[in-house]
């Protein structure tokens, strides 16, 4: 009997169609590796969720082949969700020093434990099953970031993570250029993309840049100068620290993760400065404003940050003072514009200086753009295309720029999450679809709020709600006391006493009704009682409360 050859599967569980919750699975036979494991920020319809996962019902299912989980970086969008798959899922993380050190504080806040976490530099390869991995140093906005080439017996896939061409990096470890051009001599199956920037033209600034402005907005400061940026953004957070240390400035570090990843990176010496220049944020009065410089969360208006505190006058330790000179040094996530510019204004009216705007020079992606993505694609010259990590749009740009350099149409695939592609050494095709989606994370529950638990918390915040109770008798089924209603986000009880009565009215006639008719099932007066308010209700004022009836039983 001839043995069918194993097949080489790619499914994205995350990152296509949105930005963020990274996470690609590559099967080959019997055996499963996991490229990321991220989160995304919930959007603003997602009332009261605190972060969002993939779904990995795919690997739960198939967990005794899951061989390992590979990590590109250390940014939440590619390592968020770990802390919550580990506790289902627990198989070895492989990953570089910084990434993992990152990951190892958040697994510490969560009381996760991992059983083995294997650390990897650039130009490593190793084994896992029949997938040789190598890793290729490549620059973005985290340190020690790596795409990763993936040797199967079918051909090889190279998988990007975010990237960026950096010629003059800020640690100086250019892209390994050699090593994507050695891979495209020997020939690549299939190449998945960032596409994050693909709708920008030209190339993404080098990180140097923001050092040039830093220099700059140092040289003018009079007083106290405060940078807001993300915590994981190592080289810029470096590059703050050497023009603190040039014009003789105290570095504080606020906001908790912030602070555990500067603690992080010194540890493993991807953060350097002479000894004396970090105090705590209690001693910054014991120097001069015009010595100090603060690093802070809340790049992103986050109202539980660090930097929206100060705005709002409610931090514990820092109050913003008129002088104070303020660098956003970020870009707004796209849904974050409404907090960010909240913040910005509540900065302003404290009298603080605030640099914010993107033309300023204070903020470069970490992403690449055309010229780039098109680089990458004559470096690899891949047999086929996935364009990954963006939003639809993302996708389809990427696709095109693909498709004007010669690529075939037939062997681009702009892909879903869950969809399931599958390749030979000529061919490939979007073969069927597995279960992928949106985890909700609400507090410590993570998946019990659903679609439903998300409708009605949308209807609470539209309309409000009412509690109509009613006490019966079971035996006779007939009202003994009541009905009581209490409002709550609805009306102005005190300022609608006719429109509360006329409404404990409705539900009267609606009991009535159901005691003339013989119903006796206590569902169906409370469907009764909610039909009847509820149309009274919308005709009055023409809001839709959520209603809710309570039989209590005598």
């Amino acid at each position: 009997m001839v043995k069918t050859a194993a097949k080489l599967q790619i499914i994205p569980l995350g990152g296509l169609g949105e930005i963020g919750k990274n996470m690609t699975v590559i099967r080959y036979g019997d055996d499963i590796i996991v490229i990321d494991c991220g989160l995304m920020f919930p959007e603003d319809e997602m009332l009261g969720i605190d972060l969002v996962i993939p779904d990995i019902t795919y690997l739960l299912d198939n967990r005794d082949l899951v061989r390992a989980i590979v990590l590109t970086h250390g940014h939440e969008d590619h390592i968020g969700a770990l802390p919550y798959v580990l506790k289902q899922l627990n198989v070895p993380i492989y990953g570089t020093r910084l990434t993992l050190g990152i990951l190892e504080g958040r697994l510490k806040e969560n009381n996760v434990s991992v059983t083995t976490q294997v650390a990897v530099k650039a130009g490593d390869q190793i084994q896992i099953g029949p997938f040789k991995l190598g890793f290729i140093r490549v620059s973005h906005s985290i340190a020690d970031a790596v795409a990763i080439s993936i040797k199967t017996p079918i051909g090889t896939i190279v998988h990007s993570g975010d990237f960026k061409f950096d010629q003059t990096p800020v640690d100086g470890k250019v892209t390994d250029f050699h090593r994507f051009a050695e891979l495209g001599d020997q020939g690549v199956l299939v190449l998945l993309a960032d596409s994050t920037n693909a709708e920008r033209p030209g190339y993404t600034p080098s990180e140097k840049v923001v050092g040039v402005t830093f220099d700059e907005t140092f040289r003018h400061a009079k007083d106290r100068i405060i940078i807001a940026t993300f915590s994981s953004n190592v080289h810029r957070i470096q590059q703050a620290i050497d023009t603190a240390c040039k014009y003789d400035r105290k570095v504080a570090v606020l906001g908790r993760s912030m602070v555990n990843v500067v603690n992080i990176a010194t540890e493993l010496g991807y953060i350097t400065m002479p000894e004396g220049v970090l105090i705590e944020v209690d001693e910054i009065n014991n120097y001069p404003s015009s010595r100090i410089v603060i690093m802070t969360t809340g790049s992103q208006g986050e109202p539980m940050s660090a930097l929206t505190r100060m705005a709002m006058s409610d931090h514990k330790k820092v109050d913003i003072v008129p002088g104070d000179t303020i660098i956003i040094s970020a870009s707004p996530i796209p849904g974050n514009e409404k907090m960010v510019s909240r913040t910005i204004d509540h900065l302003f009216r404290q009298g603080a200086e605030v640099i914010y705007e993107s033309g300023s020079g204070i903020h470069v992606s970490g992403h690449p753009s055309q010229e780039e993505l098109k680089l990458l694609q004559n470096l690899i010259r891949p047999k086929f295309f996935i364009p990954v990590h963006g939003e639809y749009r993302h996708l389809v740009k990427h696709a095109k720029l693909a498709q004007e350099m010669g690529m075939p149409r037939e062997n681009i695939f702009v892909a879903e999450n869950g969809q399931v592609l599958e390749f030979t050494a000529d061919k490939g095709a979007i073969v069927s679809k597995v279960t992928a989606g949106k985890v909700l994370v609400d507090g410590l529950g993570v998946g019990d709020v659903g679609n439903i638990v998300l409708r009605d918390r949308r209807q609470l915040s539209q309309d409000g709600i009412l509690i109509v109770v009613i006490t019966m008798d079971k035996q006779r089924a007939c009202v003994v006391a009541g009905p009581d209603i209490v409002s709550r986000g609805f009306v102005y009880v005190r300022e609608s006493e006719q429109l509360m009565d006329d409404a404990k009215d409705k539900v009267k006639q609606a009991l009535e009704k159901c005691e003339q008719s013989g119903v006796t099932e206590w569902a169906t007066i409370k469907s009764n009682v909610r039909d009847a308010l509820g149309k009274y209700l919308y005709e009055k004022t023409r809001r839709r409360p959520m209603i809710l009836p309570i039989i209590m039983e005598v």
